[in-house]
Formats: C-alpha cells, sequence, structure tokens
C-alpha cells in the first residue's frame, strides 16, 4: 500500500482549516486553556478498526501534547461498547480535533468493514477482491489504505501509476490490438498493460494483442465463465462492473483471478465511532 505521511498531513490540515478555521467559537469562549480533560473513543456498533493513526495525526497536529494511547490497532474487531483509545490533555484540543478526528476515523472504519464483508462472502476462492478509482477527491490515499486493512488489495492509485485501456481509449483510437501496439512502444518493457473488453470478440483480440490483464467489464456470469476458459491462463483475468454483495459469489466461481469493486469505497455507511469525555471518574 502506498502511503506518504507529506500527503496525509496536507489532508488533515485542509480537514481541520474546514472545520475549525480561525478557532472554535464555543470551546474558546467556554473552556479555560488550562483545563485537562481525559476521555475514550468508543465503537458504537460491529465492524472494522482503521484510521487509528490518522486520528491520532489530527490531534497531535493540534497539539503535540495531547497523550493518544490507542488500545486496539488498525484490522482489529470491534463491538458496541469497545474502548478504542484512550486520551487525554487540554479539553480545548480535545474538543478541536473530535469531529475531524472521528470522521476519519468512522469513514476509514465503514470501508475496512464493508471489505471486510466482501472477503468473507469469497473466502473459499482463489481470488483478490480490489478497489478502484471511485474514490472521494483528494482521500483516495486514505480509502485505499482502510481497504488494505480489511483485507482487500489495492487496484493502482491513479492514472499515472498503471496502463490500463478502456473502451473510449479504444473507440478513439480505432481498436485494441492498435491501442496495444501503440503503447507498448512508448513504455517501458517493465510496465503492464491491462485492456477492458465487454465481450467475447474483444477477450480475443486482447489475446492477440498478448496484454497482460484482461478486465471484463460487466459481463454476466455465463460469459464470464466462457472468458476465463478461453483465456485459461494467458492472461490475468479481473472482473469489474456491477459487482455486488449479492453476485460477488458467483462471479468467484468462474474463476477470475480478481475482482474490483466501486463499492468498497462509493456504498459505504461510516462506522457509528464517539469520543466521551470522564466526568468525575464517571463516564458521561
Amino acid at each position: 500500500m502506498y502511503w506518504n505521511n507529506e500527503l496525509v498531513n496536507v489532508i488533515i490540515q485542509r480537514a481541520l482549516l474546514e472545520d475549525v478555521g480561525m478557532g472554535d467559537v464555543t470551546t474558546d469562549n467556554l473552556i479555560e486553556s488550562d483545563h485537562q480533560s481525559e476521555g475514550f473513543i468508543l465503537a458504537k456498533e460491529e465492524g472494522i478498526i482503521a484510521g487509528l493513526n490518522v486520528a491520532q495525526m489530527v490531534f497531535n497536529r493540534l497539539d503535540k501534547g495531547i497523550e493518544f494511547k490507542p488500545l486496539l490497532k488498525d484490522g482489529d474487531s470491534v463491538k458496541d461498547g469497545d474502548e478504542i483509545v484512550k486520551l487525554r490533555g487540554p479539553t480545548r484540543t480535545i474538543l478541536k480535533g473530535e469531529r475531524v478526528a472521528l470522521n476519519f476515523l468512522q469513514r476509514l472504519s465503514g470501508i475496512a468493514t464493508k471489505t471486510h464483508h466482501y472477503l468473507a462472502l469469497v473466502k473459499d476462492f482463489p481470488v483478490r477482491i480490489t478497489d478502484t478509482r471511485k474514490t472521494t477527491p483528494t482521500l483516495r490515499i486514505l480509502e485505499k489504505y482502510a481497504v488494505t486493512i480489511g483485507g482487500g488489495n489495492n487496484h493502482r492509485m491513479g492514472l499515472y501509476d498503471a496502463v490500463m485501456i478502456k473502451d473510449n481509449h479504444i473507440i478513439a483510437v480505432g481498436g485494441i490490438l492498435k491501442a496495444v501496439n501503440i503503447i507498448r512502444a512508448k513504455i517501458p518493457h517493465t510496465t503492464k498493460i491491462e485492456v477492458e473488453v465487454e465481450n467475447m470478440n474483444e477477450v480475443e483480440e486482447a489475446l492477440e494483442a498478448k496484454v497482460d490483464i484482461i478486465m471484463l467489464d460487466n459481463m454476466d456470469v455465463k460469459t464470464m465463465f466462457e472468458a476465463v476458459n478461453y483465456i485459461n491462463g494467458r492472461a490475468i483475468v479481473e472482473a469489474s462492473g456491477g459487482i455486488t454483495e449479492e453476485n460477488v459469489r458467483d462471479v468467484a466461481k468462474t474463476g477470475v483471478d480478481v475482482i474490483s469493486i466501486g463499492a468498497l469505497t462509493t456504498h459505504v455507511k461510516s462506522l457509528d465511532i464517539s469520543l466521551e469525555l470522564e466526568k468525575q471518574g464517571v463516564r458521561s
């Protein structure tokens, strides 16, 4: 998984600027600057935790003196009531960072939980579940990280790190074979070529072009079976488009090597997680 601390810090900085701006008009006028608090981040439902490192970076950006003690690690399962993190430090800082930290933690945990669920549905098949580029603008690095925490794999990070010839490329150039020949002459020999196909004629053309990966786009299961048998190991086979919890197992049965699912990052329910301060030693 690609990770860039500088980029993640920029994402966090923008999130804090969006929420805190020039200051917290409520907290700054209500809480004394020397006031200290302890509290816990708690799970409110069952799921997989992801983003603890990001939540910690949020609080540390506001105040490096905040004590952020994870009681679990990314990838751990939680249920309602489980304590995830213990916090201690200036009350103002805790309250200013609360929403931003929870937003990241809830969103990433939701993605990890959904990915984990998809993996469980196909656990008895030798297939990889991957994400796509259908991510929240500017949050791709975090959302793809969450997919890996849930047990999935990453597809390409962006347009810059892999060759993927899609339907509109093929239309613009005038055919799969022509597109592959053009691009193969221009890229390093170490770069793999993936081509998106929609029918058996295009599968045949992709094999003739000797591509490395063939993506079966929005094919029905019957045609997928036919395509996998015809390809017969001559290329990596990826299934994509219209994959749901209801049909992912049937797709895995076709023998494809990879199933890419946009829903891992687009159809996600954030995990219910809260932050609660201690009041006179008793949780409020």
